[in-house]
């Protein structure tokens, strides 16, 4: 024989019919709880990757890779801030802002907004606003003409459209014969926008660089340099360097510092349902312990005649672990494919099953995002069939252990 005694006669064991029907039933089960388990996992977790991107995206679509400022007197040279920023291999683009917190009112709408001063002609380099136009142009803002960009819900709420007059109102006072009073100041709408997340859509309102300076009376300071890096993963640590280097006298923030909250109970989230689902596979794979038992004992006859030829108990626990092990990597296995097939085609899956059903899932209604996204991450696939095929094989120990135990003259007196 090419195969090794114990591989040979393990698979023997496995294939042969059982005079024990109900063992063969536990196998089974055994088998498609794992199958079941692992691929419950691998599609939930893809799922949850799917959701934290689609966030992260649209996120990403206001919020710059890295942000650099100085909250006690802005910048007053922007453009060699802007070079130094650059002087990093990964940054790839930079663009000054203005940001700073108002009201917009029109009639007896009143809402409070983040202001935001951008030029047109940079900023889609770092922000994904120009792409995100529902009417007009980022380029319809122009210095001096006081125009707006509103976020779709904050116009909804204010009652306005394009053409319309909202009066901006700031903290900064203004000194008159009357005594203080608010700073306040006419735009004009020129476009609305559409992020996708409510956030941004309804608190968000743009105008130019030039505008906003004079709004907030900062005269050539802006608030800050945004850059854009061809990494966003690298975020962190080239926020290092530079904070390090040659911004060492300013504030560097990256994008993972921008609802940080949200990133780290998504994190927590995946891992407690990792642990959860892990469970489904641990009772599918214990299953096997109770399988095993029942096989040593139908099989203790078969075991004294192996010793009885010699046979070492070590090679009689080998034959049990092999018999177990294949139940553990067939359901894995199975799994996986099950699981990774079904992560790479739930656009497919999920309209075909609210079709058949006549459910949906994700109200566009209530959600932004309609439709349940799924990025499979393989790193994730190779972890949940190691741990699966791990607990397969941890579960076959006791039952190989009690095999080699057995004692060929007590197995054979009834014989």
């Amino acid at each position: 024989m090419f195969r090794p005694f114990e591989l040979y006669v393990g698979l023997r064991y496995t294939r042969a019919k059982r005079r024990n029907h109900f063992i063969s039933f536990i196998s089974l089960t055994s088998m498609l709880g794992i199958a079941l388990g692992v691929m419950a996992l691998i599609t939930v977790l893809s799922v949850m990757n799917g959701f934290e991107k689609e966030v992260r995206e649209r996120i990403l679509d206001m919020v710059s890779h890295l942000t650099v400022t100085d909250y006690r007197r802005g910048i007053a040279d922007w453009p060699s801030v802007a070079r130094a920023t650059e002087s990093h291999p990964k940054v790839i683009a930079t663009a000054p802002y203005v940001e700073g917190e108002g009201m917009l009112i029109r009639g007896k709408g009143v809402n409070g907004a983040r202001i935001r001063g951008v030029l047109p002609e940079q900023e889609p380099g770092v922000s994904a606003v120009a792409g995100k136009m529902e009417v007009g142009q980022l380029t319809d803002l122009k210095p001096g003409n006081f125009s707006v960009i509103l976020g779709r819900d904050l116009a909804r709420i204010l009652g306005v459209d394009v053409g319309d007059k909202v009066t901006m109102v700031t903290p900064s006072l203004n000194v008159t014969p009357a005594g203080m009073a608010p700073r306040m100041k006419r735009f004009e709408v020129v476009g609305l926008f559409h992020i996708g997340m409510y956030e941004y859509d309804s608190a968000l309102a743009v105008v130019h660089l030039e505008d906003a300076q004079r709004l907030f009376k900062l005269g050539s300071r802006v608030t800050g340099v945004r850059a854009k890096l061809s990494d966003l993963f690298l975020a962190p640590q080239i926020r290092h360097e530079l904070q390090d280097g040659v911004l060492s006298e300013f504030y560097v923030r990256d994008w993972s510092s921008y609802h940080a909250n949200w990133f780290r109970a998504v994190k927590i989230e995946k891992r407690m349902i990792f642990l959860l689902l892990l469970l489904i596979i641990a009772v599918a794979a214990f299953n096997i312990v109770s399988t095993l038992v029942m096989v040593v004992t139908d099989k203790e006859s078969d075991i004294a005649i192996l010793r009885t030829l010699g046979a070492s108990p070590g090679r009689i626990m080998r034959i049990f672990m092999v018999q177990g092990t294949v139940i553990g990597v067939v359901g894995t296995v199975l799994g996986s494919v099950l699981g990774v097939s079904l992560a790479l085609n739930l656009d497919i899956v999920v309209p075909w099953l609210e079709g058949l059903f006549g459910i949906q899932f994700l109200d566009p209604g209530v959600y932004y995002i309609s439709e349940l996204p799924s990025d499979l991450h393989w790193d994730d696939v190779w972890m949940i069939t190691s741990v699966s095929f791990l607990l397969g094989i941890v579960a076959t120990v006791y039952p190989a252990w009690r095999a080699s135990r057995t004692q060929p003259a007590e197995a054979l007196r009834y014989e």
